[in-house]
């Protein structure tokens, strides 16, 4: 048992045996202990909780070694990606592949941590700033997760807080691309009532083209769009949250506000309009912390501070051109789209805005869709092919603009239609024309023994229509008339 540590009660038997006279050798064994052990504890010189101080030897992290974790710092703070930083495990494996260290992970470890602590830079205070009406807007992105058409769907949150009054703007979208950050912006400074004379932003990619803060260079649509609304960009340092800390804590307000329980809507404008009245309750009935007056008070104010917003609306959309394919549809963004027949292989100009997409042929719209993102997929209009089908009836069961745009109640009926497909294809052009849950509303009248054919659905469409009666008053004055004239004119002699 030699360099055992013992427990307390043998540390003090040990001792009150030999006090008593008892040599070491009989304390041994008598208590199992060793004689060294006994030895070293029978004269109180040292105790069992006395634990000797162990170091291991620093000789393996040399100054190389400490240079090369300094490196990894150093590299973590140029990249600025959060989710991307050396941990000290990546860095022993480093120095084994490229340094060839030979010295434990735990070594590494412990410099890791002595040298990030040593090289930290100590908190400080943020300064607090204060803002004229109407002098600026900070601008932010966040996240939040809702039910759209009972989709559990994650959305990305614009939102915008002007400074003076703190008055808030809070919208959903699909995505973060440059047109949807161009939208939102316009129905910020709708519901704004006006433009402020500066943008608080960070350095995303919607925005900024390279560089940062003083040197950041805007994309260029996003140039002209400040120019027209006649406001200054300002962007942010990376990773500087306190530089716009009045939007970075109305991200995480409206989550916990606008979001809990999480909204069950049909589209992403039913959630847009709750979230659009969610800011007018906002703005009547809010009081910021530390401030006297109220959020509806400061904007009746800074409102008026505030740029006129121009009378043209800027075009936010990002422009294609594009040529109707043989199927009748147009390629955008990795989705297509249907157009009407009519424009097969012409040169279309498409738009696509944050949530719709605009289809014009020769400056007319042709077509409007809600965008589709992702990749894929295709948007088909029965619309478009109903003159094509009307011509080539035979496929009208196997197309998938009518599989696409039809309820299984109409297909099936469809399929026991006496005429067969050319009836069908007249059952569409009704549905086009009075809408399909009007025809369904027929059908399901009439009694389930009769199949129900087009024309007797046209029957009932074709109702009479309601004239009005006019009712003549029964004393109407009759004026007596001289004919004699007439009587001359003709030639009749009485």
């Amino acid at each position: 048992m030699k360099g055992v540590i013992i427990e307390v009660d043998i540390y003090s038997a040990i001792r009150l045996r030999y006090t008593g006279g008892e040599s070491i050798r009989s304390i041994s064994q008598s208590l199992g202990v060793s004689r060294q052990t006994v030895k070293k504890y029978c004269e109180g010189n040292t105790h069992p909780d006395v634990r000797k101080t162990y170091e291991r030897s620093s000789v393996v992290i040399t100054s190389d070694v400490e240079s090369f974790i300094l490196s990894c710092f150093i590299e973590d703070e140029t990249e600025n990606l959060k989710k991307q930083k050396h941990t000290a495990k990546r860095i022993f494996d480093r120095l084994v592949c490229e340094l060839n260290f030979t010295g434990s992970y735990s070594s590494v470890r412990d410099a890791v941590r002595r040298l990030r602590a040593e090289h930290a830079v100590p908190p400080q205070s943020d300064i607090p700033l204060a803002y004229d009406p109407g002098e600026a807007v900070q601008i932010d992105w966040g996240e939040a997760t809702a039910y759209l058409d009972s989709q559990k769907t994650k959305v990305n949150l614009f939102c915008a807080r002007l400074c003076n009054s703190c008055d808030i703007i809070v919208q959903a979208y699909r995505t973060q691309n440059q047109e949807t950050f161009l939208e939102a912006q316009q129905r910020a400074f709708d519901f704004f009532g006006g433009v402020p004379r500066r943008a608080i932003f960070d350095n995303a990619k919607v925005a900024v083209k390279e560089g940062f803060r003083l040197y950041a260079k805007p994309q260029d649509k996003y140039l002209s769009f400040s120019a027209h609304y006649a406001f200054t960009l300002d962007f942010c340092n990376p990773a500087k949250g306190n530089e716009k800390g009045l939007v970075e804590n109305l991200v995480g307000y409206a989550r916990r506000n606008f979001f809990v329980p999480i909204p069950h809507v049909a589209d992403m404008k039913s959630l847009n309009e709750q979230l659009w009245q969610s800011c007018l309750n906002y703005r009547a009935n809010h009081k910021v912390a530390g401030r006297s007056q109220s959020v509806s008070e400061l904007y009746a104010i800074e409102k008026e501070y505030l740029n006129v917003i121009p009378r043209f609306r800027f075009d936010t959309s990002k422009t294609a051109y594009a040529k109707v394919d043989d199927f009748s549809t147009v390629r955008y963004e990795k989705n297509n789209y249907s157009v009407p027949t009519r424009y097969l292989r012409k040169e279309v100009t498409v738009k696509g805005y944050a949530d719709d997409v605009c289809i014009l042929y020769e400056g007319s719209l042709i077509a409007t869709y809600q965008r589709s993102y992702g990749s894929g997929k295709t948007q088909y209009r029965l619309e478009h092919y109903i003159d094509l089908l009307e011509r080539k009836s035979r496929a009208v069961f196997n197309a998938k603009p009518v599989r696409d745009n039809i309820t299984k109640e109409l297909f099936d009926w469809g399929k026991i239609l006496p005429g067969g497909n050319k009836e069908m294809v007249k059952l569409l052009r009704l549905c086009l024309d009075y809408g399909e849950d009007k025809i369904l509303s027929i059908k399901r009248s009439i009694p389930s023994h009769i199949i129900p054919t087009v024309d007797m659905i046209r029957s009932y469409l074709n109702e009479p229509l309601e004239t009005s009666v006019i009712y003549l008053n029964q004393d109407i004055e009759v004026l007596e008339t001289d004919l004699t004239k007439y009587d001359r004119k003709f030639g009749v002699v009485k």
